[in-house]
């Protein structure tokens, strides 16, 4: 099959699922990310090994399987991290959340850092990449995803301490240091909502980050900024990313718990999905 055929063959295929400008991005992103073709218009042929997986994953964007699950990565920063179904695949708004960290704490000084709800690792691997003289550490209580963290560490060359524990019992707050920054996506939807979510997100990403155990949506961002106030140096600053119409009741917990400087700041596409605070 030669290469211009099967990358037309793809397109016409997940247009089902996709309109045709996304179809042609995904299928462009197939070819470089899984057989290392950029030139789509060669007439030279697939070998019959790639023809098969290409069949493969075909199948799996006909069936609705996002494309980074498919080829096992995802792009955040310029980097490419692993991921599977044990962590949520990482988004546009979480790149534009480690961008203000990295603009409100230039390179020079020595900083430590904690991500909550570590995922892939994204957050504190980026960091780390930028900032190689601070200390970062990753927190998840899905061992399956601190399993694909520590992967993207070692792929990245970047050295993280990967922890497990779970950030809503207090018993584990103790063995932790006092850290400069602390920021978090944490899980924001009450169990009554999983029917508005995209069905290709349900099927595939995990719930576990996702979704609260119970109806309090907010119960991760109560937690964590008491957990804050604790492990947070003097002047330290905290960090969330937010659902767009939440902002406002956290902003409400996080001056509750005293923080100063407490603002909420909006996205690329104008939607208030990031916070920022100062221990006082």
């Amino acid at each position: 099959m030669k290469i211009a055929n099967a990358y037309r063959g793809l397109v016409r295929q997940i247009t089902a699922v996709y309109d045709e400008r996304e179809a042609r991005n995904i299928a462009r992103l197939v070819f470089e990310d899984a057989f290392g073709v950029r030139n789509l218009n060669r007439d030279d042929g697939l070998p019959p090994e790639q023809v098969f997986k290409l069949q493969e994953i075909t199948q799996r964007l006909t069936d609705g399987e996002p494309l980074q699950y498919v080829l096992g990565q995802a792009d955040f920063y310029g980097l490419k991290f692993r991921v599977t179904r044990d962590t949520l695949i990482p988004r546009a708004e979480t790149e534009e959340l480690v961008y203000e960290i990295l603009q409100d704490h230039p390179a020079g000084p020595v900083r430590s850092a904690l991500d909550i709800g570590t995922g892939t690792g994204c957050i504190p691997l980026t960091l780390k990449h930028h900032r190689p003289n601070w200390s970062v550490e990753g927190l998840d209580v899905s061992q399956s995803a601190l399993k694909v963290a520590r992967q993207n560490a070692a792929q990245l060359g970047t050295a993280v301490n990967f922890l497990q524990a779970d950030i809503l019992d207090e018993g584990n707050w103790p063995q932790f240091p006092v850290y400069d920054i602390i920021v978090s996506n944490p899980p924001y939807i009450p169990p009554s909502e999983a029917k508005l979510m995209p069905q290709y997100v349900l099927e595939h990403e995990p719930h576990l980050a996702l979704f609260t155990a119970t109806e309090d949506s907010l119960v991760f961002y109560e937690a964590i900024a008491r957990f804050a106030k604790i492990h947070l140096s003097s002047g330290g600053m905290l960090y969330y990313e937010l659902n767009e119409f939440n902002g406002a009741e956290v902003l409400k917990i996080i001056e509750g718990q005293r923080f100063a400087e407490a603002g909420l700041k909006k996205d690329m596409s104008g939607k208030i999905r990031m916070l920022s605070a100062v221990k006082s």
